[in-house]
């Protein structure tokens, strides 16, 4: 459902402009403050032993910054970054051919880790404490083992969904970071240092109101940024005041608190036709006709966040908040 509207906002031209707004260096980097903190320490404790930075595991919501801080590492340690992801590593073999090309602290970042089938994440495990790996060739009698030898390398693992990380998997990374949401001030300064990349016209008044409506995440207010733009220069002189970027995220079906048609439908369907909730995710995930792990995935987060809605034993449950956002009448709310 999101993931289509995603892609219809997205064309190439804005993937290559994201791609383009990612800092290259932890200085430049905006935001989680105590994460910024902790990983130069152990990027310089590293580079002054001469060693490959310890295995790291990022996990939080979306868009967040897990891979671009995993980029950062790559080009504070001046190594080489290789990416895939959980689900791209159907079979052990498919690790193979990336784990012997990898040179000495190079990066290899592993998204959606989580997903992970449980051969290949065993075939992991003595690349990443011994840097070695045993692959065996023939069957039966005939069966052989060769061990490769590995260069150190670091794995930066990223997850939206922590709990998911068996315990072995997760024993073996050293470092370990989870990531909040962005505070408003925070977007702020990531909205104007993408604006003056992309030579965009944005006044304060503008780039506050773009990030209360960025749902706490750079990823979007960098795409909202995008979409102000085109309405800016299409609608008026192209400069990005506060009355611009409000019309032209209405227009997008972005509300005051940052939610999209789909979020309101969710909360809608709890609110009419589950009296505020409580109702299971599979439930919810039937009359929606969507997949439940991306309403756990995508839509959820930024919901609890905001207080709209609340995750409890018997299942989800909508705010009296939300009521009162969409003008509904409240009926068994919290």
């Amino acid at each position: 459902m999101r993931e289509v509207l995603l892609a219809q906002q997205e064309n190439d031209e804005d993937r290559i402009l994201n791609l383009s707004l990612r800092p290259e260096r932890l200085t430049d980097f905006v935001g989680q403050p105590e994460l910024a903190e902790n990983l130069t320490v152990a990027i310089r404790a590293a580079q002054k032993r001469a060693e490959p930075l310890e295995h790291l595991l990022l996990s939080g919501p979306q868009g967040l910054g897990k891979t671009t801080l995993a980029h950062i590492i790559a080009n504070e340690m001046g190594t080489k970054f290789t990416a895939t992801s959980g689900p791209a590593i159907e079979r052990a073999g498919d690790l193979i051919g990336i784990l012997t090309n990898l040179g000495e602290g190079d990066v290899l970042f592993i998204d959606e880790i989580h997903r992970l089938s449980k051969v290949v994440e065993e075939f992991l495990y003595p690349a990443m404490e011994q840097f070695q790996i045993d692959f065996v060739i023939d069957k039966g009698p005939y069966a052989k083992t060769i061990k490769f030898n590995l260069k150190r390398f670091t794995l930066i693992g990223a997850t939206t969904r922590s709990g998911f990380l068996t315990a072995p998997l997760r024993a073996r990374f050293g470092l370990a970071y989870h990531l909040n949401f962005y505070e408003l001030a925070d977007l702020v300064r990531i909205l104007q240092r993408s604006a003056g990349l992309l030579s965009v016209r944005l006044d304060a008044a503008g780039a506050q109101e773009i990030a209360r409506r960025s749902r706490g995440t750079p990823r979007v207010a960098n795409r909202l940024l995008r979409r102000v733009r085109d309405y800016a220069e299409v609608k008026h002189d192209g400069a990005v005041t506060a009355e611009v970027a409000s019309a032209a995220l209405d227009a997008q079906g972005i509300d005051r608190l940052g939610l999209d048609p789909v979020d309101r439908r969710v909360l809608k369907v709890i609110l009419d036709q589950y009296a505020g909730g409580p109702v299971g995710i599979e439930a919810l995930a039937a009359t929606l006709n969507e997949e439940p792990d991306t309403l756990v995935d995508v839509v959820e987060p930024y919901l609890l966040k905001a207080g709209l809605l609340r995750r409890t034993p018997r299942g989800r449950e909508a705010s009296r908040q939300a009521a009162e956002h969409l003008g509904l009448a409240p009926k068994t709310l919290l």
